[in-house]
């Protein structure tokens, strides 16, 4: 056994891996098929720490690979050509690729240019070959000399398939890189794919992608900690990584080093595979341990509610029966009853937040609309050229509000509709299968450039006309002086031609600036039309989500009081010695369990502060 030298106590990976064996022992007099399980994905892990990149399609995982291992277009990136399995980059001498089919066939080895036929949805597999349980690519790039980096397929929007292949890849994870885009907050699919893997992996390192293309991602960014917070709390102090991995590409091709630094520095990328690796170098053991022990607790957890349950029938008897059936008989009539009172209550709660919504856009629209009208008026050439951008950074930042706001509106719904019908977990879990349905943001068109007119024509010749006035006024006085002339008229035709200019200039800025106003005022109502149909969309998705996520979680919590109701049935037959028995031993269980799992959470906890404590700290 390891010790620390000063007090005689084991290392804290020494109590990780007594505490795993204990728990292991236990959950295997309970649960012989967890237990097998957690040994399968403790065993999954290799001696080298693994990083998955998880996340929905499209979200930027492969181009973000790519910039952390520094090999422009290594993982295809193509949006018609999504990745069909997952990667795996891990170091080797000199560039190899090869097929796998683990427990069924040996590896086909190929050439790496052929890498896209052999991940990606968009291309046919090489003629005779059969679609690979995964790739692995090895090569001569300095990050993988400490840890193996996996570029998994999409979690969602593609087929089912590809979400088990990223839970497959992520379950030997030693660390998840979760990464989101700053286009929308968390989809309802992310949550619950991150509460899913929450069960298995401890530490999650989080990247908000394509910051260069959406210039509203740090309201995008406050939206995911609060829906963090709400849906998957063991996360929400985790940092999140704003990163643009074109940015960083973009410095390869930069016209100087100077300018190729500011890229790489603005990026973000250079940070997050700092943080990586502090997250993962030299804590690879104890983060896997850490992993096994979360494992552990989620699995020991469920079956805590199972001996509860067991419990409860063994010590209520005829009273715990009548009132499961009293509950089973309540929940089904809600389920089948074709006037149910929570649907009526739900869609006037979804409609009353429609307005509430509504409101808000308006108030917020008018704010701006007042605020770069007064800006117009008082912008100079440069600021009016500028000022489209800003509008559109601002009106993203109000898509991203009222997006946030919508959830918050929608898990006010939930909670008011359903509080009668469900207990606070149960309505967790139905609030976390429409947490967020994301959307396209608003989409900003650039103003036409202002077309001459006739009234532009007529302010030049009056502007040359007044010009040339100017000038013969200047040139009177020295008329008589004939000596001076060859230099006069130019300077009078320049004064003039001066005047005309400064004159037609002036009327034309003002004349742009209107053309500009007529602008802001068209692009704030196709904004407010545009956030109107999305709010709208969102708004019947979540109402059909909640339907759906309502009738699955009132079919489930009546199988479960039906299992319970059996336990019940069975526990009144026995006899009054055995059901004591019987009660002691299941009771002694529940003790084990909970015990067990207070032990893992508390090396957890420990583990955490290790984990997250700086460097030299």
């Amino acid at each position: 056994m390891t010790t620390a030298p000063s007090t005689g106590r084991p290392t804290l990976p020494a109590q990780a891996r007594q505490a795993r064996e204990a728990l292991l022992t236990l959950l295997r007099g309970l649960d012989p098929g967890a237990a097998k399980q957690v040994e399968a994905q403790r065993r999954a892990r290799s001696g080298t720490p693994s990083v998955v990149v998880v996340g929905e399609t499209n979200r930027g995982k492969s181009s973000l690979v790519n910039a952390l291992l520094a090999e422009p277009n290594l993982s295809p990136v193509d949006a018609d050509v999504a990745t069909a399995t997952y990667l795996l980059f891990e170091h080797g001498q000199e560039w190899l690729a090869q097929a796998c089919y683990p427990g069924q066939l040996a590896p086909v080895g190929f050439e790496l240019e052929d890498l896209p036929r052999w991940v990606s949805a968009g291309y046919d597999l090489p003629e005779g070959q059969l679609p690979p349980r995964h790739v692995e690519v090895s090569g001569p790039v300095p990050l993988l000399e400490r840890l193996t980096l996996v570029d998994t397929p999409g979690v969602g929007g593609l087929e089912s398939a590809h979400g088990e292949l990223a839970m497959e890849a992520a379950a030997s994870a030693t660390v998840l890189l979760f990464v989101v885009d700053a286009s929308a907050p968390f989809t309802a699919g992310e949550l619950r794919f991150l509460t899913t893997m929450a069960e298995r992996v401890e530490t999650v390192v989080f990247a908000l992608s394509k910051i260069d293309q959406f210039r509203g991602w740090r309201e995008v960014l406050d939206a995911d900690r609060e829906l963090l917070a709400e849906h998957a709390p063991r996360f929400a102090e985790a940092p999140i990584h704003p990163v643009s991995a074109r940015m960083f590409e973009r410095a390869a091709t930069a016209p100087t080093e100077q300018a190729a630094a500011v890229l790489r520095e603005k990026s973000g990328v250079a940070e997050l595979q700092t943080a990586v690796q502090e997250t993962v170098l030299g804590r690879a053991a104890m983060l896997g341990e850490a992993n096994t022990l979360r494992a552990l607790s989620s699995a020991l957890g469920e079956n805590e509610t199972r001996l509860e349950a067991q419990r409860r029938a063994l010590s209520s008897g005829e009273c715990e029966a009548a009132h499961l059936r009293q509950r089973r008989d309540q929940l089904t009539t809600e389920r089948r009853s074709s006037t149910k009172g929570w649907q009526l209550r739900l869609r006037g709660e979804i409609q009353r937040a429609r307005v509430d919504l509504g409101h808000e856009a308006s108030r917020r629209m008018r704010d701006a609309q007042t605020h770069f009208r007064q800006r117009i008026d008082a912008a100079g050439r440069d600021e009016l050229a500028e000022l489209p951008r800003q509008v559109d950074a601002v009106l993203q930042a109000i898509s991203g509000r009222l997006s946030a706001t919508l959830a918050e509106r929608l898990n006010q719904v939930t909670a008011t509709v359903l509080a009668d019908l469900f207990s606070d977990d149960e309505l967790a879990l139905i609030r976390a299968q429409f947490a967020r349905p994301g959307g396209p943001g608003v989409v900003l068109r650039p103003p036409d450039r202002r077309p001459p007119t006739a009234e532009d024509k007529l302010l030049v010749f009056m502007g040359v006309s007044g010009g040339a006035g100017a000038a013969k006024l200047a040139a009177a006085p020295l008329a008589g002086a004939a000596v001076f002339t060859p230099f006069v008229l130019p300077a009078t035709i320049a004064i003039g031609l001066g005047a005309g200019w400064w004159m037609a200039r002036t009327r034309r800025h003002a004349a742009d600036k209107q053309h500009v106003k007529q602008w802001l005022v068209e692009s704030i109502a196709d904004a407010r039309s545009t956030l109107d149909q999305l709010v709208a969309e969102q708004l019947i998705e979540a109402e059909q989500q909640l339907s759906l996520a309502l009738d699955d979680a009132l079919s489930r919590r009546i199988e479960a009081i039906e299992a319970e109701i059996k336990e019940v049935d069975s526990s009144i037959k026995l006899g009054e010695k055995e059901r004591a028995r019987q009660l002691a031993r299941v009771s002694k269980r529940v003790r084990e369990v909970a015990d067990g799992r207070e032990r893992a959470e508390a090396l957890l906890e420990r583990i955490r502060a290790v984990r997250d404590r700086p460097r030299g700290g």
